[in-house]
């Protein structure tokens, strides 16, 4: 069983928040249902576990990164391990001390915690957090060291870079605490850097996520800013001086045309897409954030929500779609930057140990529909990654697959939904002797792979 914290353990420590001390490859327990054979290649997660047992927030563990081989209609392997970083190699040590030089006031973008999300492009894996550069990964999880696209990169990289699915060009941020704050990046279906441009903004602002549409990226300014002098945290801050707004750019470069939101923050986009000069962006979104410092959550739990920014007439709608708190939202990759129909989400929770996880799937196609799979009592999980079956043209004909955790086992399992029926018992269970802690983001690499030795 999972063991009850003590009192005083903070929430990102606490429950299936609670690091794993073990690098461990290990063969399945046990199998419920059958896996789809066409499911061959290497599904992969991205999350916090602090080396040393404790980190002063959530998103300061060291990136440990977790995989099942799938093939031939079973389950291979299960393997974790870390991203090897200058964080990883001095446990306990300051992010500030390693990675800044007062001799020259620079700053060491090798040093990084890799924690956020996993990036599959031009036959390399990346393990992504946006304050430093992208390590690269062998398929079996083994560290090769940062990329910098051959020294192309200058910045931290987003953990949310976007692939073109009718292009194949890589579209990313990366943003700094010191001036220029912003600049974006457009790099080839091989990896090269085409473009980099400064996007000129006030200060340096925590810019997560953002999104792209077929012509356009729009990126979110949004009123959480550094501060050196913020409480009880990282130096983020939010700031009602700031105004919250959305810039939309051609893909190409140029010009920035910004449209002011309501006050607000963006952790995740669900996709973007442009009919008729309206760019319509949908993503999670909370009141405020940090307030009152990192430990502040008063700002309520994020909902899906949808802005209409209007490029003709300068305008801009908003509204909230749902009243469920979600987050992790994903769609095919084949409509990313597309109008899509369909959206996959997870509910989201700030107990340390909630009853249970349930994935949702939104149509759009009409009117906003919601279908849901509810985990049994003691089961959760994390985000919700759509896998499409072979030869399919229907965006919605796939899996969804998640690790999620029983708490009564203590054990992880990956997760098997039918996406076309997420209403359905799981197509699949893959029982694992090791858990999994709760974590971020991850991707489908459809690649069969030799297992590690």
């Amino acid at each position: 069983m999972t063991t009850a914290p003590d009192a005083d353990t903070p929430l990102h420590l606490a429950g299936n928040n609670a690091p794993v001390t073990e690098e461990v490859t290990v063969e399945p327990t046990w199998m419920a249902g059958q896996i789809p054979s066409e499911l061959e290649g290497i599904f992969v997660r991205n999350g916090p576990n602090p080396r040393t047992g404790w980190s002063p927030h959530y998103f300061a563990g060291d990136g440990m990164v977790h995989a099942v081989a799938l093939s031939g209609g079973s389950a291979r392997w299960y393997r974790n391990r870390y991203v090897r970083t200058p964080l990883y190699a001095n446990p306990g040590r300051s992010r500030a001390d390693l990675a800044f030089d007062p001799a020259t006031a620079t700053i060491d973008y090798r040093v990084t915690t890799a924690n956020t999300h996993l990036l599959a492009h031009a036959g390399r894996l990346l393990a992504l957090e946006e304050g430093g550069f992208p390590y690269q990964l062998t398929p079996d999880l083994n560290t090769l060291g940062p990329y910098i696209f051959g020294g192309a990169l200058a910045t931290p990289m987003t953990a949310h870079p976007k692939v073109c699915p009718v292009t194949g060009e890589l579209l990313f941020f990366g943003t700094q605490l010191r001036p220029p704050y912003l600049t974006y990046y457009r790099a080839s279906p091989a990896g090269e850097i085409l473009q980099a441009q400064v996007v000129e903004t006030p200060r340096a602002t925590m810019m997560h996520d953002f999104a792209i549409t077929e012509h356009h990226v729009v990126f979110m300014d949004l009123p959480v800013v550094f501060d050196l002098a913020a409480p009880g945290g990282p130096g983020w801050r939010w700031s009602d001086a700031h105004q919250a707004r959305f810039g939309v750019m051609a893909r190409t470069g140029g010009a920035v045309r910004w449209f002011e939101v309501a006050p607000c923050y963006v952790w995740h986009t669900l996709n973007a897409f442009e009919t008729n000069s309206i760019v319509t962006l949908t993503g999670t979104r909370v009141s405020s954030l940090w307030r009152g410092g990192s430990d502040d959550i008063s700002g309520g739990q994020p909902r899906l929500h949808r802005w209409r920014l209007n490029l003709t007439h300068g305008t801009v709608t908003e509204e909230q779609i749902d009243d469920e708190a979600v987050e992790y939202p994903r769609v095919a990759d084949t409509v990313i930057g597309h109008a899509h129909h369909f959206g996959y989400v997870t509910s989201f929770s700030l107990d340390a140990h909630p009853s249970n996880s349930r994935i949702h799937r939104y149509d759009f196609t009409h009117s906003v529909t919601r279908h849901t799979h509810q985990l049994p009592d003691g089961h959760t999980c994390g985000e919700a990654v759509f896998v499409p079956r072979h030869s399919t043209t229907s965006e919605n004909d796939g899996y969804l697959l998640t690790f999620a955790h029983d708490r009564a086992r203590g054990t992880g399992y990956l997760l098997i939904l039918d996406a076309t029926d997420v209403t359905a018992a799981p197509i699949a269970e893959v029982h694992l002797p090791a858990r999994i802690p709760n974590g971020f983001h991850g991707t489908w690499i459809p690649t069969p792979e030799t297992p590690p030795k």
